[in-house]
């Protein structure tokens, strides 16, 4: 239990940290910024997204094929080149820096899957996970309060406060590394319940498609639903908090994401007392499930006045994160366990990622290129509902697919099965 709570807090804080490379930015309005007439925070998002969902698509293979020895290597290159991009944004003027977002983009994608390659296919990864996926939440709720701080309370500007936030966090990501490095490899217990966890060449990662390709691809379009709403809330905060009347607050980033970090954390670590494989993954797609649904009911309240935007906000936010946590923690981590994959967890979550990312790279262009003319808090109530029905009936066909594969795998045709 000890080492699950110092890998998870060294996980939390790794990944915490790496927010602080990609996020500060968005905490800054850049008012009265334009460029070919479009927002210039717009042109940001976008180009960082850009980046960010090419680094997911690498990461298919990248993170598949990741030895064990070269991940405290690639974390120190991939964060590196991130900061530098940073450095670039501050010092290039508008509009060139555009570009710089774009760079600073490009390898952090792929830090989520060296960091869960040292947590998988252990007996304690859900609880390691949680610990993990938390920093999804409060972690970029806080670094962009400590952008907000820095420029209002020491006037760092808006283009050097990115690269200020990402120096305050480099200790704490060296802690974090170093600890992840000196955890034990898994046990012969491990293995016998989860699989060995090893690299996927180009023969085991086609194998495993045409193994799992149906389940994958509504994995996939539930996936791309939680990733279009979930970027949109975080990237876009700052203008749906003034639209609700509480801009220019640097607390307000946080008053909602701690509550939600730790109910999704407990929730989340708790299915590592499931120990059956199956119905581990089965309880996953009702947590799932029950996210996209409370995301649902949470805009509903907040459109008949039955709840306050703080309400609303920090309610959808926890049924996003609990539908979202999940896929990035506890989902393909069990479906791998079930089956009896031999494999890793970074080759399909890569796939579901950088389709992720793809529609919020989509979404993003329609909102503002689209002729739409809506608010962002009501662009974002809208994609909510839209994206979590949705989300709710392909989670359906999912656990239905996966259990009756499972069924298939435990009674081959020919076989008698239980009555």
């Amino acid at each position: 239990m000890l080492v699950n709570l110092l890998a998870g807090s060294a996980a939390f804080l790794a990944y915490a940290s790496m927010y602080a490379f990609r996020k500060p930015f968005t905490a800054a309005a850049f008012e009265g910024m334009h460029f070919a007439g479009v927002d210039y925070k717009v042109w940001l998002v976008i180009a960082q997204v850009l980046g960010y969902m090419l680094s997911k698509f690498r990461g298919i293979t990248w993170i598949a094929e990741m030895q064990r020895h070269s991940r405290a290597r690639a974390l120190a290159g991939l964060i590196g080149f991130a900061w530098l991009a940073l450095f670039g944004f501050a010092v290039l003027p508008a509009p060139w820096n555009i570009t710089c977002l774009f760079l600073n983009g490009l390898p952090l994608g792929m830090v989520w899957g060296v960091i869960f390659g040292y947590l998988e296919g252990r007996r304690g990864t859900e609880m390691m996970a949680a610990f993990m996926c938390a920093s999804f939440i409060v972690g970029s709720g806080v670094v962009k309060s400590v952008g907000m701080w820095l420029m209002v309370s020491h006037g760092v500007s808006e283009f050097w406060m990115p690269f200020a936030t990402g120096m305050l966090f480099v200790p704490l990501l060296c802690l974090a590394v170093w600890m992840l490095e000196h955890l034990p490899a898994p046990d012969a217990a491990d293995i016998a319940a989860r699989h060995a966890r090893v690299p996927m060449d180009t023969t085991t990662r086609r194998a495993f498609l045409a193994r799992f390709l149906p389940g994958v691809a509504m994995v996939v379009v539930a996936y791309v639903a939680l990733t279009v709403a979930r970027d949109f809330r975080d990237n876009f905060a700052a203008e749906i908090w003034t639209d609700l009347g509480r801009g220019g607050n640097a607390s307000v980033f946080t008053e909602t994401e701690v509550p939600i970090a730790i109910a999704v954390l407990l929730i989340t670590a708790s299915t590592m007392l499931v120990r059956d494989n199956f119905k581990a993954l089965m309880l996953n797609h009702l947590l799932i499930f029950s996210g996209f649904a409370t995301a649902v009911l949470a805009t509903w309240l907040y459109h008949h006045g039955l709840i306050s935007p703080l309400g609303w906000i920090g309610g959808s936010g926890f049924g996003l994160y609990l539908a979202y946590v999940p896929y990035n923690s506890t989902f393909f981590e069990r479906m791998l366990a079930t089956f009896r994959v031999t494999g890793n967890v970074g080759f399909v979550m890569y796939i579901a990622d950088a389709s992720g990312y793809l529609g919020s790279v989509a979404v993003i262009l329609a909102k503002q290129f689209g002729g739409m003319h809506l608010s962002w808090a009501a662009f974002y109530g809208d994609t909510v509902v839209t994206l979590s029905m949705l989300g709710m009936l392909v989670t359906l066909a999912s656990a239905a697919y996966f259990r009756a594969k499972a069924r298939r795998a435990r009674f081959p045709i020919g076989l008698p099965t239980p009555a």
